[in-house]
């Protein structure tokens, strides 16, 4: 490897990573609310953080008041493991998988819950035929594909008249890309992505169709407590109060109300889209400016705007490796290396807690690693 000459100047914050996801500009440790802390979540206290968080993403998101949000275990697997093991068997299923998480997701549904579904499946880099879809069966889905940059342009292929259930995973699209709430029954995401906060915890956010389902019928498998969300034959409606189901962590509710508090200051949805296609814009004018940069999502009508992946020329996996461990000794990119599943290529994050002036700044650093390599 030869010696070529460093950037002179580096991302400010040089967290690329796509989850956990840079935390908001300005944060740090002795900004959070510490009264919560060391209370029980079950404390009025305690139950109040809890509940204005949920009141925040409802504001934020605009959540329509026919659709519940509950704070539950396992982040974002944990949300889609209880929407998938509380209501799929009524009906046939319909799984999608264009990357690593959704054929997670076909994995549990078929290996797990043992439930034959139909499979449509694309290459990463590509969508499925959504026109496939047979909306008389339950469908699951990930609105972004954060291991793959594929997203799905809009809701407008979900049937309104749709017998079965729509269940969204769309942990890196929510706060950057528009929702279609009435035509999702079932959606789930995790702090750790848009907003930058911590893990452990996933959100859970259910339409009517989803409650309906829920109270008229019982899976033939037993349920672990940490999914029930039925208690002597109701919902158990405190869950989507701020009474979790097990006991949370008010360190990481309060991280996560500290990022949707920032996410209001900066004009709330619109401005987190705005911030989110400011840094995929500038990115993409990196990608355009280089020959040995691609998008893996060759359409720009399904690429996303949060986990970016990029192609590069002639790369394998031991390559990227290197390109990306260059970055990091320098401390200017860190775990910018795409999805262990993935092809080999760089996946950054340009969600909206990233400021637009460091991804400008990773330019001159992608070509300095790409020419230490290659001289």
């Amino acid at each position: 490897m030869t010696e070529c000459q460093v950037p002179a100047r580096k991302p400010v914050r040089p967290q690329f990573s796509s989850g956990p996801c840079a935390k908001p500009p300005g944060w740090s440790p002795d900004k959070l609310a510490t009264e919560s802390l060391g209370r029980s979540h079950r404390s009025k206290l305690g139950k109040a953080r809890l509940a204005y968080c949920i009141d925040l993403m409802r504001e934020i998101l605009q959540v329509p008041d026919t659709h519940r949000i509950g704070i539950v275990p396992g982040s974002d697997t944990g949300a889609v493991e209880m929407a998938m093991w509380t209501m799929l068997g009524a009906r046939p299923v319909t799984t999608l998988a264009w990357e690593s998480f959704g054929e997670g997701w076909v994995t549990d549904a078929a290996k797990q819950l043992r439930l034959d579904p139909t499979v449509i499946r694309a290459d990463y880099g590509q969508l499925p035929d959504l026109g496939q879809v047979d909306w008389g069966s339950d469908v699951i889905f990930t609105w972004n594909g954060t291991t793959s940059g594929v997203r799905v342009p809009n809701g407008d292929w979900i049937a309104s008249d749709r017998e079965g259930l729509c269940i969204a995973d769309a942990t890196s699209a929510v706060f950057a890309q528009d929702i279609a709430w009435d035509k999702v029954d079932v959606l789930t995401f995790s702090w750790q992505k848009v907003l930058g906060g911590e893990g452990a915890h996933g959100v859970l956010i259910l339409g009517p169709r989803a409650v309906e389902r829920l109270e008229s019928y019982t899976p033939a498998w037993p349920l672990p407590k940490v999914f029930r969300l039925m208690s002597k034959g109701a919902l158990a409606e405190g869950v989507f109060k701020g009474e979790t189901i097990n006991t949370p962590s008010m360190l990481a509710v309060e991280d996560a109300i500290f990022a949707l508090e920032w996410a209001q200051s900066v004009g709330g949805l619109e401005g987190m889209k705005a911030r989110a296609n400011a840094n995929a814009a500038a990115l993409d004018a990196i990608v355009r400016e280089r020959n040995w940069l691609g998008h893996l999502a060759a359409d720009p009508a399904i690429r996303s705007n949060t986990s970016v992946c990029l192609t590069v020329e002639g790369a394998d996996a031991d390559f990227i490796k290197k390109f990306a461990g260059l970055l990091e000794a320098h401390d200017a990119a860190y775990d910018i290396a795409g999805y262990r599943d993935a092809p080999p290529g760089l996946r950054i994050w340009c969600g909206a807690t990233v400021d637009t002036a460091d991804i400008e700044a990773l330019g001159p650093w992608l070509d300095w690693a790409w020419a230490s390599l290659e001289a």
